[in-house]
């Protein structure tokens, strides 16, 4: 049976959310029919406009060889480089009347794999359909000629993506085999468009999981991050735990499936961390919003919701009378973070942001009714440093509870915190909290000269800036010559 053509109203939408780019389309679509070449608008680009999304980025493929489609967009563009001429990808860019358009054409593809690696051999094809067949899922295979706007959908993309549905141009099992991180994609598009893996994807996935194993960490990660930035992250990340895909991405997940005891004496940690999740997201201030709203989407905090608990399995204990405990879970969970992150080749800061955010998320928890001191809020913010107020964020959303009136509670006592919290910034600017006597002048009062001691000295007046509030430099010298005194250093001068 052949692919149900898109009806005229549709093919009119997406047409429509392709009107601001379909000068280029035409030009250059002319530009390779002339040189007796077909070009054509394909994948992502085509499937966003059937969704009445304007595309993101714009993908060409073409019979052209690479020198071709080189000599075609050097008279096109003011510039043209080499993506990748070996792959048969060829970038370009024009600018005209102070915009800029940069473009990629790819020569029609028809690879094969060793199954052993991600890498393929490349080999050109000789059409577009054989193009399309190897690209990931049917709602990716469709396409639009050029400069005609002719719709192609050999392996019934629109239908697909009409029905919500995930299908492969070929077998998953060939398409997963020859590229393993498109299990990966799958449940990215689930997240993003709402689409569901077909019965047959579903299955190729369970059974191909461990296939994964072979692509690099940093393929992995990128296809994580925008499984986590979408729309509806959670679906997502459900069916790459029900899937098995977890246990090789993110096993730390998985775990989180603690057994429940019969007696129901702790809550599902996962059920409950993917609620965290989602309340946090919600928590987003809006894209472009100043940065302590926490603009989203926010890896940051997305990532620290999803991972705030990982600690739990690893620290619990059935204690006494039949309670469960997770005794410094947040600690072994601050590690757990920083190794998985690590391996996942995420970069510095963010491992660094995301693990304190996880050791920092019990802490508020230590408020009780409101009986810290200013000392105690003095620390809480600048042991959070530039990250309060994804902190904030964070810790609202770990609230989870059915309890009504617990709820509220909770909610009211952290309101109580912010306003404490507000109040010292305005009165004592924590967010830059120093010791009242710099690096020199506490060298110039103990009479020594920079090393460890000076680094114990300054953070000796850093704590009592935060026990105590402002109490002035001289005050703060008095304390320092005072604690000098039982120093051995002091000692073993005199």
């Amino acid at each position: 049976m052949s692919p149900t053509p898109p009806p005229a109203a549709l093919m009119k939408q997406a047409v429509a959310r392709l009107a601001p780019v379909l000068p280029l389309l035409t030009d250059l679509g002319t530009r390779f029919t002339q040189a007796g070449h077909e070009l054509a608008l394909v994948g992502g680009p085509v499937r966003d406009a059937f969704l009445d999304r304007t595309p993101p980025d714009l993908d060409f493929t073409t019979s052209a060889s690479p020198d071709e489609t080189e000599a075609i967009l050097r008279e096109w563009g003011t510039a043209t480089w080499d993506m990748g001429r070996d792959f048969g990808t060829i970038g370009a860019r024009r600018r005209v009347d102070g915009v800029e358009t940069t473009v990629e054409v790819t020569t029609y593809r028809a690879d094969a794999y060793d199954g052993v690696t991600r890498k393929p051999i490349v080999a050109f094809g000789e059409s577009l359909e054989v193009d399309l067949v190897r690209r990931d899922f049917t709602v990716n295979a469709m396409a639009l000629r050029l400069p005609s706007l002719e719709f192609v959908d050999p392996y019934g993309g629109l239908d697909d993506l009409r029905e919500g549905v995930l299908r492969t141009p070929s077998t998953p099992e060939v398409s997963f085999g020859d590229d393993p991180l498109r299990m990966m994609r799958a449940v990215r598009f689930v997240a993003q468009l709402g689409l569901v893996p077909a019965p047959e994807v579903y299955a190729a996935m369970q059974e191909m999981a461990s296939s994964l194993e072979i692509v690099s960490a940093e393929r992995i990660r990128d296809e994580l991050v925008k499984l986590l930035l979408a729309p509806h992250p959670r679906a997502g990340l459900e069916l790459l735990t029900r899937s098995g895909l977890a246990a090789y991405v993110l096993p730390e997940l998985p775990a989180l499936q603690l057994e429940i005891d019969e007696h129901h004496r702790h809550k599902d940690v996962y059920e409950h961390s993917l609620i965290v999740l989602e309340q946090a997201i919600a928590m987003e201030g809006p894209a472009g919003g100043p940065e302590e709203s926490v603009p989203g989407p926010d890896l940051v905090l997305r990532l620290a919701a999803l991972l705030h608990d990982i600690g739990k399995p690893p620290t619990r204990r059935f204690e006494d009378g039949g309670g469960v405990s997770f005794h410094h879970h947040e600690v072994v969970g601050a590690k757990m973070t920083a190794k998985r992150l690590k391996a996942l080749r995420f970069d510095k800061d963010t491992v660094k942001a995301v693990s304190r955010l996880v050791e920092l998320h019990l802490r508020f928890h230590g408020y009780g009714d409101g009986q810290w001191t200013d000392s105690a809020v003095r620390r809480y913010v600048t042991d959070a440093g530039p990250l309060l107020q994804r902190l904030h964020r964070l810790t609202r959303a770990d609230s989870t509870t059915r309890n009504v009136r617990k709820a509220q509670r909770l909610a009211r006592t952290y309101d109580e915190l912010e306003a404490r919290i507000e109040n010292l910034l305005e009165q004592e600017s924590l967010a830059a909290v120093r010791p009242e006597l710099d690096g020199n002048e506490i060298a110039a009062v103990l009479g020594i000269t920079p090393g460890p001691v000076l680094g114990r000295a300054y953070k000796y007046l850093l704590s009592v800036r935060l026990d105590e509030g402002p109490i002035g430099p001289k005050a703060a010298a008095d304390r320092l010559r005072v604690w000098w005194a039982d120093q051995p250093e002091s000692r073993a001068d005199a």
